[in-house]
């Protein structure tokens, strides 16, 4: 009699939960926003002298990860096989918020140039000296993603670092000696996420013409983005007559939240990767990445002294998928602060027109 128990019990307890497993994988379907897809993991594996191994964590949230092929490159060799899993955050539905909501007086910035754009209507929640013509320093890395990506190469080709891939004009460091070796989806992993200058400048340096037909093919996407205040003149950042405003950068921010690749790269959080045999360790230069509150779907950072600390993000805050262009921040932290502001901010107006409305 026991047993029969027992068996009923399981019965049902196996039926519940298929019942709750087809009723997340249905709410997962009708995901949508401007959240997109997050990384949880990607990993590629690399035993000497067959794979490379790359493993990257990403923000907590994410659920029922889905696989997507990759590969990372392997020294001396044939490129090992990554995967990378990825999953869709969830969202509640939007509120309605109009701009008019949003008391622009009561927030104050101490990036020079800002620009807060609802996605959903395009239209202002903030300005601050939107179009003021300035360096963007690495931000640029999200239009060198692009311009690869519109060239549909072979991400799993592997591609150099050489010498001509150092920085000469700035003399910065990079944790990529000339001579180690990773495929093209690497080379653009560690240009958005740790903002790794020799692989973005190796990127561009095999494109198809070289560099200078890398360098033309940003200024044409830009004229075709409706960039028309812009200017690139390498792929890295480096140079401070790489050039835009606010308002052309929320326009290639929300042109590469189009592009899958860069939604992942860019957002995720840390990686380990093997170059040359041995094991290294790459953080995202965004903190806000790791940050559970954030749901953020594209991110770039970027500095030289210049531009001043710059930060771009497409995310989702208080409900409502907006573009955040920070520019020319003096000190270290204060992009970071002027995000988290415009977050309290904008969390603040909905609140207050929720209590409106009840």
């Amino acid at each position: 009699m026991k047993q029969s128990i027992n068996a009923v019990a399981i019965a049902a307890a196996l039926f519940l939960s298929s019942i709750a497993s087809v009723a997340l994988a249905s709410q997962d379907r009708k995901v949508q926003g401007a959240g997109g897809r997050k990384p949880v993991v990607v990993s590629a594996k690399k035993t000497a002298p067959t794979t490379q191994k790359v493993a990257a964590k990403a923000q907590p949230q994410a659920r029922a990860p889905q696989k997507l092929a990759g590969r990372a490159a392997k020294p001396g060799g044939k490129p090992g096989k990554a995967v990378l899993a990825v999953a869709e955050a969830s969202h509640k539905p939007l509120r309605r918020i109009s701009a008019s909501d949003f008391e622009t007086g009561r927030l104050a910035l101490g990036s020079a140039s800002a620009l807060v754009i609802d996605q959903s209507t395009g239209h202002p929640l903030f300005e601050k000296s939107p179009d003021a013509v300035l360096p963007i320093a690495s931000i640029s890395k999200l239009m060198t993603s692009m311009v690869v990506l519109d060239a549909k190469l072979d991400m799993q080709e592997v591609i150099s670092i050489g010498e001509a891939d150092v920085d000469t004009l700035k003399g910065t460091r990079s944790r990529l000696p000339v001579g180690t070796t990773m495929t093209r989806e690497t080379a653009m992993l560690l240009a958005l996420m740790s903002s790794e200058n020799r692989a973005a400048n190796a990127l561009g340096r095999h494109y198809p013409g070289g560099l200078p037909a890398f360098v033309a093919a940003m200024n044409q996407k830009a004229q075709s983005l409706g960039m028309y205040h812009s200017r690139f003149e390498e792929p890295t950042g480096l140079s401070s007559n790489n050039v835009s405003t606010a308002h052309d950068l929320a326009r290639m921010v929300t042109a590469a939240a189009r592009y899958p690749e860069i939604r992942t790269f860019s957002t995720t959080a840390e990686a380990k990767v093997e170059l040359n045999g041995r094991v290294r360790d790459f953080g995202n230069t965004n903190a806000l990445v790791r940050n559970e509150r954030w749901d953020i779907g594209v991110s770039k950072t970027g500095y030289i002294s210049e531009a001043g600390r710059c930060l771009v993000m497409q995310a989702r805050v208080a409900d409502k998928p907006v573009v955040i262009v920070l520019l020319d921040s003096v000190g270290k932290m204060t992009r970071v602060g002027d995000a988290i502001r415009i977050k309290r901010w904008m969390e603040s107006a909905s609140l207050a027109t929720e209590r409106r409305n009840s």
